[in-house]
């Protein structure tokens, strides 16, 4: 494992994204508990994109246009929809003083799907970790699924970081309902940009 590979890797896990939007967002709105579960959430939705990329189904994905769209178009109406709920203060986002035991599920099956639905995801694992693993060296799969645990644990320390800053200012939001107010439609707006982005995005 090289620096290079570390210093890439925070690099990428760092810049606020999808995943780090909705840690955030659940930090702000739930507390400390759920933007560690958040974090969690979306770590373990970058899972099945690992899977994807050692296993090769990534380069499938990445040779099917229409495959590629599908599920493209899938991220961007779930996060149309998390905008949507955010802003009418209706959905797993939604501000509470004291959050419901049930909210911690919601919170992350949301997380999960925030990125499992992203495409790019597969294609970043796949494009991304091979980079690393020389052609010459044995057991590469085994490397790549080394690399890729060491990425996750990084994504998720990160993200819990994000989400724990978040918690720490909730209270002083909570005490200004203005504050909170603005605070969701900005939530709401950055996941309709998201949205946006990943729909006229090339590959």
């Amino acid at each position: 494992m090289t620096p290079a590979f570390l210093l890439t890797a925070l690099v990428i896990v760092a810049t606020p994204g999808t995943g780090a939007l909705f840690t955030i967002a659940a930090g702000l709105s739930r507390g400390g508990r759920a933007a560690v579960l958040a974090a969690f959430a979306c770590t373990l939705g970058t899972v099945p994109h690992l899977l994807a990329a050692v296993t090769g189904l990534a380069a499938v994905l990445h040779a099917s246009g229409v495959a590629f769209q599908a599920v493209r178009y899938l991220g961007v109406a779930y996060l149309l929809w998390m905008a949507w709920s955010t802003w009418r203060d209706r959905g797993v986002l939604a501000v509470e003083a004291r959050p419901r035991p049930s909210s911690a599920r919601a919170v992350i099956l949301s997380g999960v799907t925030v990125n499992l639905l992203n495409p790019k995801l597969t294609l970043f694992f796949f494009a991304f970790l091979p980079q690393f693993v020389p052609p010459s060296a044995g057991h590469a799969t085994w490397r790549m699924l080394a690399l890729s645990g060491v990425f996750m644990a990084m994504t998720f320390v990160v993200f819990a970081m994000y989400g724990a800053c978040a918690a720490v200012l909730r209270d002083r939001v909570l005490a200004r309902p203005v504050v909170v107010d603005r605070v969701r439609k900005a939530c709401a707006a950055s996941f309709a940009a998201l949205a946006a982005k990943l729909a006229v995005d090339p590959r």
